[in-house]
């Protein structure tokens, strides 16, 4: 699909979910919001299939990103991690 293509869709599904909203079609409207979610590759948390051309070499799964402010644990001393020593 080109980008042109790709971006009336996005706009006709908009258009539908605003009327659904309007309608007070809360489930459809959900469902529209998916979708374009799902054409936009945000998919809020799911892993999905990424939308075309996004996608890793050797891979049919998106890479994620960790979440804003997100900090590498540090990495324990594996010969004395977890471990408080024997009580006497």
């Amino acid at each position: 699909m080109s980008s042109r293509t790709n971006h009336q869709r996005l706009v006709a599904l908009e258009k539908q979910m605003e009327e659904a909203a309007a309608a007070f079609d809360f489930e459809r409207a959900a469902t529209l919001r998916d979708e374009i979610a799902r054409l936009r590759g945000e998919a809020d948390g799911l892993v999905g299939q990424p939308p075309p051309g996004q996608m890793g070499l050797g891979s049919n799964a998106p890479v994620r990103a960790p979440p804003k402010g997100w900090v590498k644990p540090k990495k324990p001393d594996p010969l004395t991690g977890g471990h408080k020593g024997r009580k006497r």
